[in-house]
């Protein structure tokens, strides 16, 4: 563990757990589009991943910025989202069930991130480091895209689908 003394060395401790972050998504998001059913769903996946490999070389431009190494550290919540995620991607049922379930894990991954992103701003805006603040911001605000574009498909999923709602609630 990084002793942290200081909201320097926080801010880096949170770009090294982003970055982990990132770089396990872009193993992740590839599994996630060749899952989905729906074409839609498939080609935001792939958009995003594009997104994210765009953020991690914003992370590494912040380790410039910052003077530290963005690597070194794993990231076990996003692990443990995305091991989430492969479990929505092996389960066997009805096509739209399946991808909105896929989509509640894409959605609970973009969350986490925002979350990340959210705090890194934070501690930024703290050290007064302008242009770190402007690229985290940047990735937020795709994350946040993202999510909404999960949000919008599963809405338009659920009310083109012909779901039976059962009494079992």
């Amino acid at each position: 563990m990084a002793d942290k003394q200081s909201v320097k060395d926080l801010l880096e401790d949170e770009i090294k757990d982003l970055y982990s972050a990132e770089k396990q998504l872009t193993k992740a998001i590839p599994k996630m589009a060749k899952g989905s059913h729906d074409e839609s769903l498939a080609t935001a996946f792939t958009k995003h991943l594009k997104e994210t490999e765009a953020q991690v070389a914003r992370l590494e431009d912040i380790g410039r910025l910052l003077d530290m190494r963005p690597g070194g550290k794993k990231c076990e919540g996003m692990e443990g989202v995305i091991k989430e995620g492969a479990e929505a991607l092996e389960e066997e049922g009805e096509e739209t069930i399946l991808d909105l379930g896929i989509i509640g894990a894409g959605s609970r991954v973009e969350h986490y991130e925002m979350a990340g992103y959210m705090t890194a701003i934070s501690l930024a805006q703290r050290l007064g480091a302008r242009e770190v603040v402007s690229l985290l911001q940047a990735s937020l605000a795709e994350e946040q895209a993202a999510e909404q574009t999960l949000r919008k498909i599963a809405s338009t999923l659920i009310k083109s689908a012909n779901i039976e709602v059962g009494a079992e609630a």
